[in-house]
Parts: C-alpha cells; sequence; structure tokens
C-alpha cells in the first residue's frame, strides 16, 4: 500500500526540486542542487524529508505501452448495485491485483468507477472482461470506451514554481 503524504508545508525551493524530480528522476543530487540554488547537502536532506513525508511516494521509467505490445487502452465505467463499504472495498481490492489495469478512481456520477486498462489487442480485452471484471460480486454495468488515440499524456503535476 503506498504511502499517504503527511501535513507538510512545502516552500518554493521543495517545490523546484519537485518539479525538477518529475521532470527527471536520474537527475544527480550536485545537478539537482545546482537548479534550485542549494549546496548538495541541505538538498539531499529536503528530498529525503520529501521521501519520508510521502510527497515523493516512488521514482519509475516511464515506458511506452505501444513499444512493448500494450498498444490499447480502454476506459472502463463500473457501476455497482450497492455502493456499501465492504462491496466497495472488495471491489477494488480484486482490481487492485489486475496487472491490465493501469487506474483505478472512485468517481461521482454515473458510474462508481472508472477504469484505465491496457491490452494489446481486443482479444485479450474480452479475456479480461469476461474472465475477470464480469466475475466479480456486486456488479451492475459495464461500459467499456476505447480510446482512439492518445492527445495528451503527463506525469509531471503542474506545480508552482519559479521556473
Amino acid at each position: 500500500m503506498p504511502k499517504q503524504a503527511l501535513e507538510i508545508s512545502l516552500d518554493r525551493i521543495d517545490l523546484r526540486i519537485l518539479s525538477h524530480l518529475q521532470n527527471n528522476a536520474r537527475i544527480t543530487n550536485t545537478e539537482l542542487a545546482d537548479a534550485v540554488g542549494l549546496s548538495p547537502s541541505p538538498c539531499l536532506r529536503r528530498v529525503k524529508a520529501l521521501e519520508a513525508h510521502g510527497v515523493l511516494k516512488h521514482y519509475a521509467g516511464i515506458v511506452d505501452a505501444k513499444a512493448v505490445g500494450l498498444p490499447i487502452s480502454v476506459f472502463v465505467s463500473v457501476s455497482l448495485n450497492r455502493q456499501e463499504q465492504q462491496g466497495l472495498q472488495d471491489f477494488e481490492e480484486t482490481v487492485s491485483d489486475y496487472i491490465e489495469v493501469m487506474e483505478c478512481y472512485l468517481m461521482t456520477g454515473s458510474s462508481d468507477y472508472l477504469l484505465r486498462v491496457v491490452v494489446p489487442d481486443l482479444e485479450s480485452y474480452e479475456r479480461f472482461l469476461t474472465h475477470k471484471l464480469t466475475r466479480i460480486n456486486g456488479i451492475a454495468n459495464i461500459q467499456s470506451s476505447f480510446a482512439l488515440k492518445q492527445v495528451v499524456y503527463k506525469t509531471e503535476l503542474p506545480l508552482a514554481s519559479e521556473d
């Protein structure tokens, strides 16, 4: 389970550190310190504090889905029969284990959840749907929308900074 961000007051330097790390997590501490106007030791202390408080959750490389044979993105709206705590928790725990599910959001509006699913082809999505998703107890409705083209994809949060 991911560490929850604790209450922490972020100043401009913290935001600049986060902005640089979002853009290039492989930057050295010395390069980062230079970029934000600190010496290396205080910069490293700030990075460690951001990690300890859960603001920096983890570092990752971003892989091109098409390049690794996963060109199909499907947005799946799921409605449950009843919105009671145990049913919500069971659904969330189950879909968290499915490798095809990249994101899952509890929603307001006409559906209870929105999933982003990646698969190599339509047959794989059909298998995911029939062998996994529809077998979860308490589902009332599933609607799938296939992405035709990715127009915008960002991993960087729009942090206020001096840059």
